[in-house]
């Protein structure tokens, strides 16, 4: 085709209060957009470069200018795979993309994916690391039934004890983000789901997590961190049962439906997550929980100010994005 433009940008969007995990807390998110325009039609993707992962906005936005000759001369999302290794710059391109065939098909992306017909879904809502007093503060004014509590440090079991106290009528997931000491998860999953826990996250360091060959307890266990694309699962079925498929770490939606795809046939459970970030970024992973046993993608509730047409949250569901939004 040949007829394609490319636009970047970086976002800036000041968050409601800091976002705190037991890496550090952040006061801003920050995104890198991109925007393809194509016959009078323009897709949308947007992502999160993560620390975590060696991404800085700087190196994703340089990974994005070097796919430019292929994107503006027409590559499918096929070749992308191929010419862009999974990560934050090729979710923005592969996202992107697929907005932009919708938009020239006429056909929405959840029917061009073969996804299930969109519907309001529940979200977790994520209770932000602190003291246990003040995650249980916290807890009573966040809408839903189903919250994340972000965990890491001797007072994580008091902490869901607080907040299981505060709110006994939530179902809670509690995340370490690879904080936890081995020796703290045999407490934790023992008191679990007398505590309304129903799911434990990403307990250990992703490359130290051999205890979860013998986890312990009633109460599942999902990798975040150790999970990135479809060709871990296999051996991530070993330690885990449930999987967080967020489209930063596939490089999008074409690798995450592979990712779902393959985490079923691996007899794994599936969750949809997400980082934080607004509307257009999270809008795929919206469509995409329509395959997943459980979804946290409350990232826009987060911000001071989403995007125009961004979703609409409610009592901790979110309703499908509309097309002036995306897909």
């Amino acid at each position: 085709m040949g007829n394609r433009n490319l636009e970047i940008s970086t976002v800036s969007s000041p968050l409601k209060a800091a976002f705190t995990i037991s890496r550090g807390a952040k006061t801003s998110a920050e995104t890198v957009r991109v925007a393809l325009t194509e016959n009078g039609a323009t897709g949308r993707g947007e992502c999160v470069p993560y620390a975590r992962y060696g991404e800085t906005v700087a190196s994703v936005t340089a990974a994005i200018e070097t796919a430019r000759p292929a994107m503006e001369s027409g590559i499918s999302r096929e070749e992308l795979q191929a010419l862009m290794p999974a990560g934050a710059a090729r979710c923005a391109l592969d996202c992107a993309m697929w907005d932009l065939e919708a938009k020239l098909s006429g056909m929405p992306v959840w029917q061009l994916a073969g996804l299930p017909q969109p519907a309001p879904i529940e979200t977790a809502v994520t209770v932000s690391l602190d003291t246990p007093d003040a995650m249980a503060k916290s807890a009573k004014a966040t809408p839903g039934r189903l919250l994340k509590l972000k965990l890491g440090g001797p007072e994580d079991l008091a902490r869901i004890e607080a907040v299981h106290a505060a709110r006994p009528d939530a179902r809670l997931i509690v995340d370490a983000n690879e904080g936890l000491n081995a020796d703290q998860l045999p407490a934790i999953a023992k008191a679990a789901a007398q505590l309304g826990v129903v799911l434990i996250e990403q307990p250990f360091p992703a490359a130290s997590d051999s205890a979860l060959m013998h986890r312990p307890g009633p109460v599942a266990i999902c990798a975040d961190e150790s999970a990135h694309t479809s060709a871990e699962l296999q051996d991530l079925a070993r330690r885990y049962d449930v999987v967080n498929v967020k489209l930063d770490k596939t490089g999008g939606l074409t690798e995450a439906l592979a990712m779902v795809r393959e985490a079923r046939a691996c007899g794994l459970g599936v969750m949809v997550g997400c980082m934080v970030a607004g509307s257009i970024s999270m809008a795929p992973a919206v469509l995409l929980a329509g395959l997943a046993d459980v979804a946290d993608v409350d990232g826009p509730l987060w911000l001071a100010e989403d995007v125009a047409h961004g979703l609409q949250y409610s009592d901790g569901t979110v309703a499908p994005p509309t097309r002036d939004l995306w897909g």
